[in-house]
């Protein structure tokens, strides 16, 4: 009966944890990091580093062509940048590592992306970054280089609109 009763709670408190984690998850994480010194391989061969982007807003996406949420996702960062892109914001989607070359390339011209768009061929950006495992993650970085929210799974755009346009109203 003790050893029942032990793995119920161990079930308990495991399914507890996770509907924790998965609630935190999807949900804006508020912080105040600076962002890591990171260079940025564009998919034209140029490089842009976090240093470059000072001065910007900037929306950092980690995401791939075989995740449906980050597929689904882009036409709004898409508009979000449009919308933004004249007042000093940036965006820079990141191809996870095992997201193959030529299937980015192939997404970012058949949808016409009109922001920055990296590689992560080794992974280290992805570490850099927090450890990046689930697509997709965002995170917005104000003026002075510090990430101010993490998002993991899509944002809600009507928020992340309201904040980045907060950002862009600092000095």
């Amino acid at each position: 009966m003790f050893t029942s009763f032990a793995s119920t709670s161990r079930r308990t408190l495991l399914l507890t944890g996770l509907v924790a984690a998965s609630a935190l998850a999807f949900t804006g994480c508020s912080t105040k990091d600076a962002a890591p010194d990171s260079t940025f391989v564009l998919l034209d061969g140029s490089k842009t580093t976090t240093t470059d982007l000072k001065g910007k807003v900037t929306l950092v996406n980690f995401w791939a062509t075989t995740c449906v949420s980050c597929v689904k996702e882009m036409p709004a960062l898409i508009a979000t940048y449009d919308k933004f892109k004249d007042r000093g914001y940036e965006t820079v989607a990141v191809a996870m590592s095992y997201d193959e070359p030529k299937w980015v390339v192939s997404f970012a011209q058949s949808r016409q992306l009109p922001f920055k768009v990296a590689l992560d061929n080794t992974g280290q950006i992805a570490q850099d970054w927090g450890d990046v495992k689930l697509t997709p993650t965002t995170y917005l970085v104000d003026k002075q280089g510090n990430i101010v929210k993490r998002f993991v799974g899509e944002p809600n755009m009507e928020a992340l609109h309201a904040l980045i346009d907060e950002l862009l109203n600092k000095a």
